[in-house]
C-alpha cells in the first residue's frame, strides 16, 4: 500500500458511540488494514489508549469493524503512516469527523 485516501460518502455511515449512548454520523472515512491498527494501538501511551477506548467502548479490533474517529486519533494515524510507510494524509487532519473501517 502506498497511499491512503480519505473516502466521501453519498450517505452518512451511523456508528453506535456507546459512551455518548447514541450514534455519530460520518460522511467520509478511511480504511486501514488491520496489522496497521494493531500496531498503532499497541504504541499508544496509557493516556491516548483510555481515550480511544472512551471513543470506542466494546468494539472488536477486526476486519470490518467501524470506529468512530477523533481529531487525536486523526493525529496517530497521520503520524503513523508518515513514519512507519512515508504516506502523508493531509486531509485526514483537517478537524472533521471521520470513521475507521478496519479493512
Amino acid at each position: 500500500m502506498n497511499q491512503l485516501t480519505m473516502i466521501n460518502e453519498t450517505t452518512p455511515i451511523n456508528i453506535p458511540h456507546h459512551t455518548y449512548k447514541r450514534e455519530c454520523r460520518y460522511t467520509r472515512g478511511i480504511n486501514i488494514p488491520l496489522a496497521d491498527i494493531e500496531r498503532i494501538l499497541y504504541g499508544l501511551s496509557d493516556d491516548a489508549l483510555h481515550y480511544f477506548e472512551f471513543h470506542n467502548i466494546a468494539k472488536e479490533i477486526k476486519q470490518g469493524t467501524l470506529l468512530n474517529g477523533y481529531a487525536g486519533f486523526a493525529n496517530i494515524i497521520s503520524e503513523y503512516y508518515k513514519n512507519e510507510k512515508n504516506i502523508e494524509i493531509p486531509e485526514l487532519t483537517n478537524g472533521r469527523d471521520f470513521y475507521v473501517k478496519i479493512v
